[in-house]
């Protein structure tokens, strides 16, 4: 009996972040097959520097990154989302904390404990959690500058010819962005699909899409969606 092939996990975020996710799957899975697939791209988004604030709210490395790239102040105090973009803005110069792991953490983080004012919000175009209206309603006068955007990819020939294998495709979810994307391209696949939803507003994305149910992460962080990919991986494997 011709044995049932091993599942493969669709990574399809930005490459970069695709690529450290992979690195940190690969340790854990050991001989894990990993296809990198990315649905976005970042580029960057022209902007006016040195406007007004006292402080910068960074959701994202990219935001971070960007906003680093055209702006040269590092006199400003940084909030971020999650661990890694505080690392990252560290990295370039940035006074910053992790406020919490996600949009809605960071919010109450501020709000319980106000910085000094105004503050700006560098994001994607493509954002949610309306972060700088949730902080100006909070008393803590918050602007926005856009400093990236997130365009959509065609599924790779590669990817293409994953999803219509037999061999299992666990998919990690990692923005609702990503996951409407992603959900839409695999609608016709041949191959059986789990997903792994960061958030509930991802699996919610990926289910509006067309997508079948997906398991959510407990918390919207690298470290729980490693995890959660892990289990679905082992379940996804031949017997």
């Amino acid at each position: 009996m011709q044995r049932a092939p091993a599942p493969v996990v669709l990574l399809t975020r930005p490459r970069a972040a695709a690529e450290r996710f992979a690195a940190m799957l690969r340790a854990q899975a050991e001989g894990a097959r990993i296809l990198i697939a990315p649905l976005i791209e970042i580029a960057p988004v022209p902007f006016a520097a040195g406007r007004p604030a006292r402080g910068l709210v960074f959701t994202s490395a990219e935001g971070a990154q960007h906003f680093a790239a055209g702006d040269p102040r590092r006199d400003l105090p940084a909030w971020c989302v999650g661990a890694h973009t505080a690392a990252v803005a560290r990295g370039l110069g940035f006074d910053a904390a992790d406020a919490g792991a996600d949009a809605d953490a960071l919010v109450a983080a501020l709000a319980a404990r106000p910085p000094a004012a105004p503050l700006l919000h560098a994001r994607g175009v493509h954002s949610r959690g309306d972060v700088a209206a949730r902080l100006s309603a909070a008393g803590l006068p918050t602007a926005e500058v856009v400093v990236y955007d997130q365009r959509s990819l065609p599924l790779s020939p590669a990817a293409r010819a994953a999803a219509a294998s037999s061999a299992p495709l666990v998919v990690p979810l990692f923005s609702p962005r990503t996951a409407a994307l992603a959900a839409l391209v695999l609608r016709d696949a041949a191959a059986p699909v789990r997903a792994a939803a960061i958030s509930p507003a991802a699996a919610a994305a990926w289910a509006r899409a067309g997508g079948r149910p997906a398991a959510v992460a407990a918390r919207p962080d690298a470290a729980t969606m490693l995890a959660l990919t892990g289990r679905l991986l082992a379940a996804a494997r031949p017997a």
